[in-house]
């Protein structure tokens, strides 16, 4: 890609929003390295990335990048068998655990949202637990070698301890002596070179043996060793030095195991630069409103709404355009300030932007297309140095562009021709216009020449655009008229301005007739189209008032169906218990019988009332959906022996027996009846009876709840809220399935601490409890392991 292209259209600029959102110095230098791109199958890779990264950041926020740093320099050393330091050896602990926590996020949003050219990252990342824990094991959090390092250490810095103390106890016996205070300028201990000191006054040095390490400015002091701790400060400095002796051992034993995954630590780092630059480009989207556009290699471009990055979205001016299918060339006229730079230098970058794998601020929908090259020449280059006018360095420009050109090319040319004769610059222009067209490049062009008007409007492939401009306010709109040539304005604009009125005839006078005619073709036009506007916003506003009406209507609609439901629900609950009640009577009635029949001798036969009862069950309705209606032209179904059947007269099932012409014989109950075919609608036939399977049962799955967080964080919180909100937040992480869960309840008093332990002693869901481990917070941390 030609570098002054990126220069003209201010690509850099891009570059620096975008490094402000990279999270770690690794993905800051995948966004230094960042170019456009002139394969589609790269540049639809790139875009593919960013809109996995962008769906992942819109539904559960960037990856955890915390504790990720470059840390190349240190691997290359280590590989070379140079120690490194702890400060070195736990930035590669922390970056090796940040890069895990980065893979464990990726992976955990792929198996509920595929993102599969993230994943496919996060899955080449290592995971070197072993590295990571021997580091933390020997390291603290300040970079410091601590003592479970080695127990060679631990019983060095022992011995250390207890000699310094014997020292400090033997030296606070002598400074508690009354006859050595007065020889002291202070009661104090203090260390110099190393080895345990006291402050003598100067003028008592002879009474005092032992060593002088250092004097005050003024040398009324000398820092004196008494004799009596010489060896014991010498016990303590042999201790010393075997205790850096130790730590080199074991900083060059952890140098050693980081060289043996070095290779591996080098590949993460560049899939982590990666992944970070990949949640910097989702977010600049974010920020800006882009857009994933559509990408094709075969010179098309169609931006709906496209908007300048660069610019504020509040003051920007959207711009449609649609070049390389119909025309391959636009030639935009208009007034200056009308923004036709900013409209050329919109089309550049956004090309530039999607070029490099970046959403452009634009409406779903843009199409932007890979070109080989993009030129432009923009702006007044013109040197003193090199004395250049402005025609001659726009003309040096385009001559370059002329040489290195070809027919995949996007060329940005404003104020074509400007800086010379009008006659001779046009022609020029016209001649520049028709050799690029010939090729069969895309071009963008501005000019102020009324001749170039003509040339869009007379040769195929080419059309007339201007930037739009209110005569009523003399002021610029900045919307770009695709099919419009742009008019001067010059004698609406001296006319409002005042100019007398005289003037302004006589200089329409010197007007030829042929741009009189082509100015009201151009007024007409620009009527025309105003109207045609008004039109479609009228036409636009009335569609949309007719589908509020169609969605309430369909709304009502839905409401009056449901009311139905409803109504003829509680009308057949209503009618079932009026028949449980018959139905009651009806059984007493037939016990009172039995009873009479027994106690008379009547002759009444049991088999009868049981079929009595038997005709009051059937006759009792089922609770049923309400029957609907046969619809209108419905092809009826063919109705056989066997059949199940809704008979819509009576509102009840049976199964036919037989059918004779066009009624059939249907068993009801006990009752059989002959009814109209017509009156008979098909529940189920007797082949699907036969053949039907059962259901299956349902099963239930619990599954995890996003929102559930493994950590609870009660800092600041008294015991009685921090009980209630642990006792919640157990409940909830149990249900979610959690293993382990993490209270945060700080150092402090140590009263939230006890009052938690012994809560969770108690608690049914927790299988035992413990303090961080370092790493883990320590002892302002309380992990419960649950049942």
């Amino acid at each position: 890609m030609d570098t002054k292209i990126l220069q003209t259209l201010e690509y850099a600029k891009i570059g620096h929003k975008l490094a402000q959102h990279a999270a770690t110095a690794l993905g800051k230098a995948e966004v230094d390295a960042l170019h456009p791109s002139s394969d589609l199958e790269d540049v639809k890779h790139a875009l593919q990335v960013t809109d996995e990264a962008y769906k992942a950041d819109r539904l559960k926020g960037s990856a955890p990048f915390g504790g990720v740093a470059d840390i190349k320099p240190s691997l290359l050393r280590s590989k070379i068998a140079g120690t490194l330091n702890p400060s070195e050896l736990l930035e590669i602990a922390e970056t090796v655990r940040g890069g895990r926590r980065v893979k464990r996020h990726v992976l955990q949003l792929h198996e509920d949202d595929p993102v599969p050219s993230l994943a496919a990252m996060a899955e080449q990342l290592t995971e070197h637990k072993a590295l990571e824990d021997a580091i933390f094991l020997c390291i603290d959090e300040q970079a410091d070698v601590m003592d479970s390092a080695s127990v060679e250490l631990a019983n060095i810095r022992r011995e250390l301890r207890a000699g310094e103390s014997r020292v400090r106890e033997k030296l606070e016996s002598m400074i508690r002596s009354s006859s050595v205070q007065k020889m002291l300028q202070d009661a104090i201990i203090t260390i110099r070179n190393d080895r345990y000191v006291i402050p003598v006054k100067q003028e008592y040095r002879s009474n005092f043996g032992g060593i002088i390490h250092d004097q005050s400015g003024s040398g009324a002091t000398l820092f004196i060793e008494p004799e009596a701790v010489v060896v014991m400060n010498n016990k303590l400095r042999e201790l010393r030095l075997a205790e850096e002796r130790e730590i080199e051992k074991i900083l060059q034993k952890l140098t050693a195991l980081t060289a043996d995954y070095a290779d591996e630590l080098l590949i993460d780092l560049d899939l982590l630069g990666k992944l970070d630059f990949a949640f910097a480009k989702a977010r600049l989207a974010h920020l800006m409103g882009a857009s994933r556009p559509m990408m094709n290699d075969r010179g098309y471009l169609k931006l709906r709404k496209g908007r300048h990055p660069l610019i504020p979205r509040e003051n920007v001016v959207p711009i449609d355009v649609e070049l390389g299918n119909n025309y391959t060339a636009i030639i935009v006229t208009g007034p200056n300030t009308g923004g036709k730079t900013v409209s050329l230098k919109t089309i550049g970058l956004l090309s530039l932007m999607a070029m490099s794998g970046l959403f452009v601020p634009a409406e779903e929908g843009s199409q932007l297309c890979v070109f080989d090259a993009l030129y432009a020449d923009i702006g007044d280059e013109q040197s003193i140095e090199q004395n250049l006018s402005t025609f001659s360095s726009h003309l040096t420009n385009i001559i370059r562009i002329l040489n290195n050109m070809t027919p995949k090319s996007l060329v940005l040319l404003d104020e074509l021709g400007a800086g010379t004769d009008p006659a001779e610059g046009s022609a020029l222009a016209i001649a520049i216009l028709e050799h690029m067209h010939k090729l069969g490049c895309r071009i963008v062009a501005t000019t102020h020449y009324s001749e170039l008007k003509a040339y869009a409007y007379n040769r195929k492939g080419v059309i007339n655009a201007s930037m739009e401009f209110d005569i009523a306010t003399l002021s610029p709109t900045y919307r770009l008229l695709i099919g419009v040539p742009g008019r001067s304005n010059a004698f609406a604009i001296a006319e409002r301005l005042g100019l007398q009125r005289h003037i302004i005839e006589h200089a329409r006078g010197e007007v030829s007739e042929e741009d009189v005619r082509v100015e009201s073709m151009i007024a007409s036009l620009e009527e025309d189209r105003l109207g045609a506007e008004s039109e479609r916003q009228t036409a636009e506003a009335l569609r949309k008032q007719l589908e509020a009406q169609q969605a309430r209507h369909e709304a009502e609609l839905q409401r009056f169906e449901e009311q139905r439901e409803k109504l003829l629900e509680k009308a057949q609950e209503e009618a079932r218990q009026v028949m449980q009640r018959a139905k009651r009577e009806a059984e007493e009635i037939i016990a009172d019988l039995r009873k009479l029949a027994q106690e008379e001798g009547a002759a009444v036969k049991d088999h009868k009332l049981t079929e009595a009862r038997r005709r009051l069950d059937e006759a009792t309705p089922e609770s049923r959906k309400p029957a609907k209606s046969k619809a209108k032209g419905s092809k009826p179904q063919p109705i056989g022996g066997g059949d199940e059947v809704m008979v819509y007269s009576l509102g009840q099932r049976g199964h036919v027996v037989e059918i004779t012409g066009s009624e059939a014989l249907v068993q009801l109950g006990i009752l059989k009846m002959k009814v109209a075919l017509s009156d008979l609608e098909l529940v189920k036939s007797a082949e699907t009876a036969k053949t039907q399977q059962p259901k299956l049962a349902a099963s239930l799955k619990r599954t995890r709840d996003e929102n559930v967080r493994s950590e609870l964080d009660l800092r600041g919180s008294n015991l009685e809220e921090a009980i209630l909100e642990v006792d919640r937040f157990l409940d909830e992480s149990f249900l979610a399935g959690f293993g382990q869960v993490f209270i945060i309840h700080g150092h402090g008093t140590g009263v939230l601490r006890s009052g938690i332990s012994d809560f969770l002693r108690r608690h049914k869901h927790v299988k035992g409890y413990r303090l961080g481990r370092y790493g883990e917070g320590g002892a302002g941390v309380t992990v419960a392991e649950l049942k």
